[in-house]
């Protein structure tokens, strides 16, 4: 017997922009638990095509699409003061990296936002993975 699928149209869609992306990335942070997002004080959340020739080098990448995400800051002995002249910390997510693993992997886009998101934050600020898969729960 032949199953039958309901199927969205296909045909008229595009892979979300960058902005897209950069708004479920905003929401995903939104919606994390507090204690979690009191650890980055205030932070810069952005979207990028891929990582820069620099930051491939200093992580020794072989393609873009091995990083899905950098967190850059100080953690919470460092925190950020205007008077330095530095800025916030900042996550930064890879829109290709992120898209090339949703295509792979039977996971939302939502979610592979969110466990970045979680994990690049979580393993700056020294939390263990079981900790992090506990804030991923938490996370709607």
């Amino acid at each position: 017997m032949a199953r039958i699928y309901q199927t969205r149209d296909w045909h008229e869609q595009l892979s979300p922009s960058i902005e897209e992306m950069e708004l479920l990335a905003l929401e995903a942070y939104a919606h994390l638990p507090d204690e979690f997002r009191k650890l980055t004080g205030e932070i810069v959340i952005q979207m990028t095509e891929f990582p820069e020739e620099e930051i491939m080098d200093d992580l020794s990448l072989e393609t873009p699409f091995d990083l899905l995400g950098l967190f850059e800051g100080r953690g919470i002995a460092e925190r950020w003061n205007p008077a330095t002249g530095e800025g916030p910390n900042r996550v930064t997510l890879y829109r290709r990296a992120i898209l090339d693993y949703w295509a792979e992997n039977e996971e939302t886009l939502g979610d592979i936002i969110t466990h970045v998101l979680i994990h690049e934050i979580g393993h700056h600020f020294g939390l263990s993975d079981d900790d992090m898969q506990k804030i991923e729960e938490a996370a709607p």
